[in-house]
């Protein structure tokens, strides 16, 4: 199941792009990606891959990311969840 999601949340968030970053498929593919995430590895383990204390730039900028798409401007959201993916996976 989890596997499924992260694909599916991965679908999303290109289609959303290549649609002019249409604000919902982002976030559909932003929720279905974090769920599908949570589902692989685990709800404990996700909290603390997230919320190491070396990685919290990277964590707040993703989430934030995630938030600003949420809130409907989604270029803005999708720099800062680039900017925090690069930062927390590398």
């Amino acid at each position: 199941i989890g596997v499924g999601l992260v694909g599916f949340g991965l679908f999303f968030l290109l289609f959303g792009m290549l649609l002019y970053f249409d604000s919902v498929l982002l976030a559909f593919g932003n929720i279905l990606f974090l769920s599908g995430l949570v589902f692989i590895i685990g709800f404990k383990r996700t909290f603390t891959f997230f919320f190491q204390r070396p990685k919290m730039k990277g964590t707040s900028f993703f989430l934030g990311g995630v938030i600003i798409v949420l809130m409907r401007w989604p270029l803005l959201g999708m720099l800062l969840e680039a900017y925090g993916f690069i930062s927390l996976f590398r």
